[in-house]
Order: C-alpha cells, then sequence, then structure tokens
C-alpha cells in the first residue's frame, strides 16, 4: 500500500490494518488461486526431478531456488520465475495506451506514455481524420497540429520496437485518436493487468473508461464515434466509421461547447474511486471501480468526501468481503 495522503484516527488506523492484514492472509492461503507472494531469500518450492528451469527472480542456493526479488512466483511448464510486484512498465505488442502528446516534430508526434523513453506516433500510423486509406501528403505533414499538438491526451495501440530502439504506437482507427472532456490519472502500471477489453462504456454514467496498460487512465465524456470500440461489434464499425469521419476534428470546432453538470459529477466520481483504489494498491478492474462508486452513492457521500479517511477504510473492508464471498463460491 502506497502512503495515504490522508491522516486517520486511531479508530480508522486499526480497522484499516485489520482489513489489510485479512487481505494478505486470504493471498497466503494454501488453497488460494493466487500466487505465492516472496521476498528476497525465500526459499521457492519445487519439484527437481521435473528439470525446473531457473527464471528471472530466482537463482540456487545450497541446492534449494530462492527468490531475488520481492514479488508473486510463477509457473510456465518447467520455468519458474519471480514477476515484481511494482515494476515499471514493460510495452507488448498490441498493448492500450493513453498518454499525452509532448512534441510535434516531422512526419510524428513523441508521446509520454510512462515509459523510460517516450513513445513514436508517425503520421503515415496515424488515421486521418477524413477516414480515407491513403499516402500522406506534404498538406498532411503541414496539418498535424490539426489532428494532435502539445499537451493533447490520446490513445494508440502499441505497434513495437523498431531496429533505432524507439517505442512505435499506431491509431489506425476510429476507437484510438485525441480524448477531451474528461480526466487523465496516473496509476502505478503494475495495478492494471492485461485484459481482452481495455475500453469501457459506462452506460449509467454516460462515461467512457479507458484503462490503459501503462498505468494511464481516461475518464471522459462518452463520444458516440467510439461505440464501436466499446461493443467490438465488428459489423457495426464500418457505419460507426462512415458516420463519424470528422467526428474528431469536429468536437474542437464546437459542435459541442460544454459537458454536462450531471457527467462532470460523474466523472470526478469516478476518478476518485480510481485514486483511492490506487493509495490502496489494489488491482483495477472496471468491475472494482463501479462497486466503489457506487458505495459512495449509497452512502449518499459527496464527491469531495470520497477522499475522506473514512471511505478509504470502507474500501478496503470491502474489498475483504468480496475476496471472501469470491473464495466461498469458488470453494
Amino acid at each position: 500500500m502506497r502512503e495515504l495522503q490522508v491522516s486517520l484516527n486511531r479508530t480508522q488506523k486499526i480497522r484499516l490494518q485489520k482489513a489489510l492484514q485479512n487481505l494478505q492472509d486470504l493471498s497466503s492461503k494454501p488453497n488460494s488461486s493466487a500466487s505465492a507472494s516472496v521476498t528476497v531469500s525465500d526459499t521457492i518450492s519445487v519439484n527437481h526431478e521435473d528439470g525446473v528451469l531457473k527464471g528471472h527472480g530466482t537463482s540456487e542456493h545450497d541446492g534449494e531456488v530462492v527468490a531475488t526479488l520481492c514479488g508473486v512466483v510463477e509457473r510456465v511448464n518447467k520455468l519458474v520465475y519471480v514477476r515484481a510486484l511494482r515494476a515499471r512498465y514493460k510495452p507488448e505488442i498490441g498493448d492500450i495506451v493513453v498518454g499525452r502528446v509532448i512534441e510535434v516534430v516531422p512526419k510524428r508526434w513523441r508521446v509520454e506514455i510512462n515509459f523510460s523513453q517516450d513513445a513514436v506516433l508517425m503520421l503515415s500510423s496515424m488515421n486521418l481524420p477524413d477516414g480515407i486509406q491513403r499516402r500522406r501528403t506534404a498538406i498532411d505533414e503541414l496539418n498535424m497540429r490539426s489532428i494532435f499538438e502539445e499537451s493533447d491526451v490520446v490513445c494508440a495501440e502499441v505497434r513495437g520496437f523498431q531496429h533505432d530502439g524507439s517505442l512505435h504506437l499506431q491509431a489506425r482507427s476510429q476507437k484510438y485518436g485525441k480524448l477531451e472532456r474528461g480526466q487523465l490519472l496516473t496509476i502505478p502500471p503494475y495495478l492494471v493487468k492485461r485484459r481482452k477489453q481495455h475500453f469501457h462504456y459506462l452506460e449509467q454514467y454516460g462515461i467512457d473508461l479507458i484503462i490503459g496498460c501503462n498505468g494511464f487512465i481516461w475518464v471522459g465524456e462518452h463520444v458516440e464515434a467510439r461505440d464501436d470500440m466499446v461493443t467490438e461489434d465488428q459489423e457495426k464499425a464500418s457505419e460507426q466509421n462512415s458516420k463519424s469521419s470528422g467526428r474528431l476534428t469536429s468536437i474542437g470546432e464546437g459542435e459541442k461547447a460544454y459537458t454536462p453538470l450531471d457527467t462532470r459529477k460523474s466523472v470526478c466520481r469516478i476518478a476518485n474511486a480510481i485514486r483511492v483504489l490506487s493509495s490502496l494498491a489494489f488491482n483495477l478492474t472496471v468491475e472494482v471501480i463501479l462497486e466503489t462508486v457506487e458505495m459512495g452513492t449509497t452512502l449518499n457521500l459527496d464527491i469531495h468526501e470520497m477522499l475522506g479517511a473514512e471511505f478509504y477504510v470502507l474500501v478496503a473492508e470491502q474489498e475483504v468481503k468480496r475476496r471472501n464471498s469470491s473464495g466461498k463460491k469458488k470453494g
């Protein structure tokens, strides 16, 4: 758990410590589906007769396999390795990332994605506003700032590393592009697990939630042009693309100059739920986020009260109940 930015009274500290201890006990149960957690020099139980392969974060000492990192033991066939809990973001091809444009240079944008180096989004890897697939011209290069400019928040997909070592992104679909009218949150990337779906439309709130694999999370007003990315319905994708070609530029031209108050409140409420879960070092999933938001609504808490000490404790206690119930169902 990261250092909380709230002051807890004595009772709240005891309750929070008890909840976190319960969570630790649940994760360390022998019958738990979670992988075993280890610290440096802990012995990892293996069957040497199977010809175990020692991977990253492991070493051999006095005939025993010991951990050289703090993390979780992972096993893939005969390979045993330790996955660090607080590792930096390591891009993989196909990752959905959210980033911020920091520089516009000839034929490319440089994007900050919470990695050790900036990523590159080439003009040739970008879906143009008109939606037409064609060769980029000198005019397109001159109009690059009409697509993205410095400080714009964008969503893209990791394309891979090039020979020069640079990380390249691509945005060849209407589901990627510029993100507006929302909040960009930064959390530790190890709290985000790779899943099949990182785009979520929270219909009850009218909100688009994009959980980037790099630890950048976007919470913003729903954009109809991205319906196809949320539902992943290939049959409707072509229809949506034709209707929404040029949508990315029309938004900035005043098609809708404001965001409704209720939508802004929903954005702030969801963002505060993510901040609380991140501070408690809980894995971020759309289900857990919605449960936290609904708890705040049920308790009739104002948006700012969700960042109060009591709500942190309640969220931790709810997580214990959730894991207990899920454990009983599996049992």
